[in-house]
């Protein structure tokens, strides 16, 4: 079924849904493959095969995709992680480890009333790099980010609040909920309002970069995702246009500022920032050659 309708790793799919439907693990099915199948799980399976055959993504079904080694819970609410997003956080990532504390570093120190302070040193001897998640979605990179640098405190916005609900869970899920605050509102402007300027560390931005007339072009299962998650306007670049001043605004000097983007936006981008003063802008193609990543220096 899942083959007639195109889907090219329709063996696998069946078998991640056979798993689902059955409450196994999908080695199980290879284990113990001589095990009857019972009734209902056979209807269940079934079911979940005509919704994948109709376009629905896997992720959807099962409510659960992986990310950095890391299980996120998702629905229709958020974009689905893909691995090309890896990048993005490994990125940040890299760029934590090398950057040594110095005396000019803003951190955040937590304060006798338990809020986090930019400062130099906490009152619990601990020191956090802040840093921005735009258009957090699932979560996947926040968390990621904060479970792999145990030095990162991360604020996390989006517009949605069913989202934000969606990310919420995956932060507790993982154990960083403490260092992973979640705002709803526009790009920055939640961290903005509240006086944060010049304090960053880094900001992550995957935000919508599909062009507006791609939309109805793109594969049935994506299009069954939010389209506020992928419609990026006229050439993809809308949101990144709007985030640009806030970002340059948020970080420290020297802040980092990674952004996801699609096949052939990296030049237009990289223009931008370096005609807005931005330092060492750069292209970064994923594993399979596209261009994939600008970061820049502020």
């Amino acid at each position: 079924m899942l083959k007639e309708k195109g889907i090219a790793a329709c063996r696998l799919e069946a078998e991640v849904l056979l798993a689902f439907a059955w409450g196994r693990e999908r080695t199980h099915l290879l284990i113990f493959s001589d095990d009857p199948v019972p009734e209902d799980i056979e209807k269940r399976f079934n079911e979940l095969l005509c919704r994948r055959a109709s376009g629905v993504p896997i992720a959807y079904l099962t409510g659960e995709k992986e990310f950095m080694s890391l299980g996120f819970a998702v629905n229709s609410h958020v974009l689905i992680p893909r691995p090309e997003t890896e990048l993005l956080v490994e990125m940040v990532l890299d760029y934590l480890d090398d950057r040594p504390s110095t005396a000019n570093d803003q951190l955040l120190s937590t304060n006798n009333k338990g809020c986090r302070t930019a400062s130099m040193s906490g009152a619990k001897g601990r020191e956090e790099y802040l840093i921005a998640d735009v258009g957090t979605g699932s979560g996947a990179v926040a968390v990621s980010l904060a479970y792999y640098n145990h030095q990162a405190y991360l604020m996390a916005t989006d517009i949605s609040s069913s989202a934000l609900q969606v990310a919420e869970r995956n932060a507790r899920r993982h154990g960083v909920a403490e260092r992973v605050e979640f705002l709803q509102g526009d790009l920055l402007t939640p961290l903005l309002e509240q006086g944060i300027t010049g304090k960053g560390a880094a900001v992550a931005a995957n935000l919508p970069y599909i062009p507006t007339s791609d939309l109805e072009s793109l594969p049935l299962d994506v299009r069954y995702e939010p389209s506020s998650a992928l419609d990026g306007g006229k050439d993809g670049l809308e949101q990144y246009r709007r985030l640009l001043p806030q970002v340059a605004t948020f970080l420290a000097p020297g802040g980092l500022l990674v952004c996801e983007i699609g096949v052939g936006q990296g030049e237009v981008l990289r223009e931008m920032l370096t005609n807005e003063g931005w330092a060492e802008a750069e292209i970064i193609k994923d594993y399979a050659g596209r261009e994939r990543i600008v970061k820049a220096r502020r």
